[in-house]
Parts: structure tokens; C-alpha cells; sequence
């Protein structure tokens, strides 16, 4: 074997134009962002406020740009598969050859659910959830750093296949026998399997990351009963991730032990069984759904009550519903395969354990619709996405539990029904959420609001787009139309086909819309200032400090006397749930090594004691993130192309730097009194925007 493996110029796409073009302008875009940053000078900045960060709200805003270039990335490759079947009708071919179509569409579910919908919710959690629980920063600030880094080190991964090789043909979810080596000979599953389990590691590790901050960190009086909505979804949420990737880990390495070493765990013989593969990807693939879906309840449910100027409806059984989907989202997997050999017992139980999950899920919509009866509703843009995702929502959940029939299922598996059901959920639950939380919290990140009428004309886009896009594929699929087809010969689909372009071009603007909207917010951004920290008049603890926060959050120890903490004390109100227990013991002294715990003199003030410490401490920036992800690029990129010694340098380069950072003594920063006099005097006091 060469020195560069499998590695050849025939592995670059000189003979696909298509190809050679959009991996051209990754590349092009890639060097112009470096040139620009070299030219500007902006280098240090970027590496000591932003690439080296610990700071959890700085890693938060990362992973959100993150998610938001690889919805441009991904949303290409959708724009391209509709514009190939409005074209590709009666035997006409269409412009996207077969081979490439089947790369396209597989990097497109791809991206859009890991790198996306993941990146994104993983992106608020980081940035939210300290500040909502009073802690001044996550339990590991190290920790997620490298689990970012790991999470752009899959992205660079599989973005290489654009320009190096090529991507999987096999779907989002690589089934066998297709994926294994006798049908998949290239490397495009080999980008793919070590992409993800690359990002996989960086997602576990940030799923016991918040786990841990969430269990250990609230501030003193902040009971489970007082935790905010989102972090109970939050909490949810990465306990479905510390419960379900070690299973995506598992099986994608059984995979690759097929692929490299000869194994049968999934192959057509000596044993194997394709259908483990498919049992197994789907235990994780279920909670994944959730592990999406929770964290943006969580935020409608912030949005909601904010904007409604009431507390949540139901606070309790809001927090019983989020544990009870975690909980059943273990026992529905087998709901995406009843087609595939299960008997009719088998199949009638999950069909009703999904039926029964899609009740908690039911008990959060008519809590969200009794927050907004008699509020006093303010219609801006995050309540507007909040208000599309209710009906969007709805409507694909109710697909869905009809999916969950299995005669049904039987007739609309494997159609374009599924597709835009699936889409249904995602875009409907995940993105909008997205997009609220983007929009809701964009003001505590920068200091600065977003423009208005810009954010609505993204939100009427995206919700008129995917009506176009998605409710034909409802009834193509009911006509028999076949997902991941690239051309078809039933001319009567042709008119449902152009309507989803249309849809797709439409929300081509939205997104263009949401680009505008954050350039003209950039240069207006003296007129929008946010300078009493609560622009939206908010209810929990973030909205208690400064836009954008300081680096240690809080200027004194959190004390928390009820729910909606902040909302209670600038409205001089009694808090709506009192803890007997926490009154008589409110100023006792801290319990030792309770990170968090203040004094109590001053418990009236849920985002300051009495006075300030005497000093705080912040961990000081960290490249071992950083570094790693490079070692991990280099290891999986060696391991893609059979490079022995570059993976074996990668590797090894991993471990160096852990054990290095393992044995090294960091002195924290400590932050003088005097500067946190000066921010607790910049603090507003409680009273917000109305």
C-alpha cells in the first residue's frame, strides 16, 4: 500500500461539474473568511475570545453559527433534490446524475438532522440553561470546549467529502447490506461513520456535561419545582443523549469492524443480520427525535409565557410530560420498520405505546393555548414562531400517530408521505424552536435586539415555504411516489412536484430574509440596544443580568425563593411557590462545595446577594479543544482513506494532548472586587421593558 492508502488524484471530481463547482466554492468561501480575518487583524480576538474560549455562552453562540452555516450547506443540497424531480418526469433525467442525486439526499439528512437540528439545541442549552439556574458556568468549562470542537471536527470531516472523494449513497442512516463493503465499496460510508462518531463523542460528552450542571449547579433555593421549563427539557433531553448515543456509537463501530476488518455483524452472511442494524439504529433514532424536539418545548414554553406576560399554565404536568417522553421514547423504535417482518402482536404494541406517547406531548399544546388565554399577547417575532410551530406541529403529529397504525403504515411506508411527516415534526418543532430561541435570546447575547420586520418576513417565508414544499408530498405519497427516487415516470406528479420547488425557492427567502435580518440589525445595532438586560420583560434568571452577561454571569451568589424568580422580585410580588423548608434556612450559611449556594442575607433579589464576593474565579481560555479536533481530523481522515500513519498520528496526537492537559496546572483567573462592583453598579435594577 502507498504512503497516501487509497488516496489518489482520482479521488477529486475533475469529471463532475456539478461537484467540482459547489466543492470550488466551499473552498473559495472557506479561504476568503481567512484572508478577511488575516487582512482585518482579527486573528487574537478570535483565538483568545472565541477559539480558546470556556466561556459557556461564547461555546453556546458557536454551535448556534455553527448550525446556521450548515443550514446553508444543507439546505442546498435540498433546494437541489426538488429542483431535480421537478424535472425529471416522463423520462426526462433531470440535471443531477443518479450517483450524485443518492450522495445529495444522504448528506442532506445528514446534515440537516446532526449537524443542524442537533447543533442548534445543543447550541441553546450551552448558552441558556447556566444562566437560568443562577450557576456562573457549566460543571466541565473545559469539557465543552473540546465537545465543540469535536462537533466541527465530524463538520470538517464530512464537508471534506465535497471536495475529497466522495459523500455515502446509502440514506442518513447507512442501512446494510447496501453499506457494507460488497455494495459500498467507496469511502463515502467511511466519511460518514467516522464524521459521526467523532461529533457522537463531542455530543455524549456535552450530554453529561449539562446533565451535571443542570443536577449540581442550580443556585441555592432553586428546587427541581423551580427549575425554568427549558431545564427540564434540557435535563431530558441529555439524559436521552448519556442514554442513546453510546448505542449509535456501538453500532457504528460494529459497522466499521465489517467495513475494515472483515466482521459479519450486519452482512447477508456467516452470520450477519441486517436487521440488527436496522433495530439498533433506531433505539437510538427515536430518542434522537426527542433529544431534538424537548429542548425546543422547552423553549416555546419560555417564549410563551413570556410573551403572554402570564406564568406557564400546568407547570407541573409540563414538568411530568417532559419525563414521561423521555421515558416512552424508549418504546416506540420499532414504529419505523412495522413493514419489515415483526408480528402482528409486536406491531400493535409499539402502535399503541406511540399513540400513548403523543399524549404528554398533547397535555404541553393545551398548556401552551391556556398560557396565552387572557394574557396580555404581544405579537413579536419569537412568539410568532412559537404560534406557527402550534399549528405546524399539531398537523404532523397527527400524521404521525396515523403512521403509528400499522395497516396504514404499511400502505404510506417508504413514501413521500413519510418524508413530509417527517419533515412535518422536524422543521415545525425543531427549526421553528430554533428560530424562537434565536430570536428570544439573540438580544441577551449581543446586547442588541433584532430587526423586527425583517424577522417576520423570515417566519411568513418559512411557514408559507414549507406549506408549499411539504403538504403536496402528502398526497404524492399517497399516490404512490417513492422517497429517494430521482426521477420518476408518472407525469400526473410533474404539478406536486413544481408546487414543492416553489415551496423550497420560498423558503429560499426566508432563510435569505433571516441573513438580511441579522446584517441590518449589525448596522442599527446603537438604535437597538438593550440596556436593561430584559428586553421582553422575562421572567427567569437570565433576564436578571447585563446584555451580554459578564464572564462570570453573576456578581453575586443566586438565591431563589420560588418560580419565575426574576418576574416575582421587579414586580414585588410573593413568589408563586415558597419552599417552607428553604425560608427558615434562607440565611444559613452555604453548605461546603455547594457551587452555587451565596449567603442569603439578601434573598429578596433572585440575581444578588447583599453584597458581592470577595472575589470570583473564571477558568482561563483552553486550546486542548481545539487541538484535539484537529488530531481527530487527521485520525478520521487517515481511517477514510487507509492512511496508516496519519491515523496512528491523529490518534496519538489525541491521547498527548489528554494526558498533557490531564497533568496540567491551570491557574484560574481571578476576577478583582472592583471590577464586580463596577458590573453589579451597571446591573439594571428589576423592572424590564414593558
Amino acid at each position: 500500500m502507498s504512503l497516501l492508502g487509497k488516496l489518489s488524484w482520482s479521488a477529486l471530481p475533475l469529471g463532475q461539474p456539478i461537484a467540482l463547482a459547489a466543492g470550488a466554492m466551499v473552498v473559495l468561501t472557506a479561504l476568503s473568511v481567512l484572508a478577511l480575518v488575516t487582512w482585518k487583524g482579527w486573528w487574537p480576538v478570535l483565538w483568545r475570545d472565541w477559539i480558546t474560549s470556556v466561556d459557556h455562552k461564547r461555546i453556546g453562540v458557536m454551535y448556534v453559527v455553527l448550525a446556521l452555516v450548515m443550514l446553508l450547506r444543507g439546505f442546498v443540497d435540498a433546494l437541489m433534490m426538488r429542483s431535480q424531480l421537478a424535472l425529471a418526469a416522463a423520462g426526462a433525467p433531470g440535471f443531477l446524475p443518479p450517483e450524485h442525486y443518492n450522495q445529495i439526499f444522504s448528506a442532506h439528512g445528514t446534515i440537516m438532522v446532526f449537524f443542524v437540528s442537533m447543533t442548534f439545541m445543543v447550541g441553546l442549552m450551552n448558552f441558556v440553561v447556566p444562566l437560568q439556574i443562577g450557576a456562573r458556568d457549566m460543571a466541565f468549562p473545559v469539557l465543552n470546549s473540546v465537545s465543540f470542537w469535536l462537533t466541527a471536527a465530524g463538520v470538517l470531516l464530512m464537508n471534506l467529502s465535497l471536495v475529497v472523494g466522495e459523500f455515502a449513497r446509502t440514506g442518513w442512516l447507512v442501512y446494510p447490506p447496501l453499506s457494507e463493503l460488497a455494495f459500498s465499496p467507496q469511502v463515502g460510508v467511511d466519511y460518514y461513520l467516522w464524521a459521526l462518531q467523532i461529533a457522537g463523542v463531542g455530543t455524549l460528552l456535552s450530554g453529561i456535561n449539562l446533565t451535571t450542571t443542570i443536577l449540581k449547579l442550580r443556585a441555592r433555593g432553586m428546587g427541581y419545582s423551580r427549575m425554568p421549563i427549558f431545564c427540564w427539557t434540557a435535563l431530558a433531553s441529555n439524559l436521552l443523549i448519556i442514554a442513546a448515543f453510546p448505542i449509535l456509537t456501538a453500532t457504528f463501530a460494529m459497522l466499521l469492524l465489517d467495513r475494515y476488518l472483515g466482521f459479519h455483524f450486519f452482512t447477508n452472511e456467516l452470520g450477519g443480520n441486517a436487521m440488527m442494524y436496522v433495530n439498533l439504529i433506531w433505539a437510538w433514532g427515536h430518542p434522537e427525535v426527542y433529544i431534538l424536539i424537548l429542548p425546543a418545548f422547552g423553549v416555546f414554553s419560555e417564549v410563551i409565557a413570556t410573551f403572554a406576560g402570564k406564568p406557564l399554565f400546568g407547570y407541573r404536568s409540563m414538568a411530568i410530560a417532559t419525563m414521561a417522553i423521555c421515558l416512552l421514547s424508549f418504546m416506540v423504535w420499532l414504529h419505523h420498520f412495522f413493514t419489515m417482518g415483526a408480528s402482528a402482536d409486536v406491531n400493535g404494541f409499539f402502535g399503541v405505546m406511540t399513540m400513548i406517547i403523543a399524549v404528554p406531548t398533547g397535555v404541553k399544546v393545551f398548556n401552551w393555548l391556556f398560557t396565552l388565554y387572557g394574557g396580555t399577547i404581544r405579537f413579536s417575532v419569537p412568539l410568532l414562531w412559537s404560534l406557527g410551530f402550534m399549528v405546524t406541529f399539531v398537523i404532523g403529529g397527527m400524521t404521525g400517530v396515523l403512521l403509528a397504525i400499522p395497516p396504514v403504515d404499511f400502505q404510506v411506508h417508504n413514501s413521500l408521505f413519510l418524508v413530509a411527516h417527517f419533515h412535518n415534526v422536524i422543521i415545525g418543532g425543531v427549526l421553528f424552536g430554533a428560530f424562537a430561541g434565536y430570536n428570544h435570546w439573540f438580544p441577551k447575547a449581543f446586547g442588541f435586539t433584532l430587526h423586527e420586520g425583517w424577522g417576520r418576513a423570515s417566519f411568513g417565508c418559512w411557514v408559507v415555504g414549507f406549506y408549499l414544499a411539504f403538504m403536496p408530498l402528502y398526497l404524492l405519497g399517497l399516490m404512490g411516489a417513492t422517497r429517494r427516487m430521482q426521477h420518476y415516470d408518472e407525469r400526473g406528479w410533474q404539478p406536486l412536484m413544481v408546487v414543492a420547488w416553489v415551496g423550497a425557492v420560498v423558503i429560499l427567502a426566508g432563510i435569505a430574509c433571516t441573513i438580511v435580518q441579522l446584517v441590518v440589525s449589525i448596522r442599527t445595532r446603537d438604535r437597538r440596544r438593550d440596556r436593561t438586560g430584559d428586553p421582553w420583560n422575562g421572567r427567569t434568571l437570565e433576564w436578571s443580568v447585563a446584555s451580554p452577561p459578564p464572564a462570570w454571569n453573576f456578581d453575586s451568589p443566586v438565591v431563589v425563593n420560588g418560580r419565575d424568580a426574576f418576574w416575582t422580585v421587579k414586580n414585588g410580588q410573593e413568589p408563586e411557590v415558597v419552599d417552607a423548608s428553604f425560608a427558615t434556612t434562607a440565611a444559613a450559611a452555604p453548605s461546603p462545595g455547594r457551587a452555587g449556594h451565596g449567603d442569603g442575607a439578601d434573598a429578596g433579589d433572585p440575581a444578588a446577594g447583599a453584597r458581592p464576593e470577595p472575589s470570583v474565579t473564571v477558568p482561563p481560555p483552553s486550546a486542548v479543544g481545539v487541538v484535539i479536533a484537529f488530531f481527530a481530523v487527521a485520525f478520521g481522515f487517515g481511517m477514510v482513506w487507509h492512511i496508516g500513519w496519519l491515523a496512528l498520528a491523529g490518534g496519538l496526537g489525541i491521547v498527548a494532548t489528554v494526558l498533557r492537559f490531564s497533568w496540567l496546572e491551570r491557574e484560574e483567573i481571578v476576577v478583582a472586587p472592583e471590577a464586580l462592583a463596577r458590573s453589579a453598579m451597571a446591573r439594571p435594577a428589576p423592572g424590564g421593558a414593558a
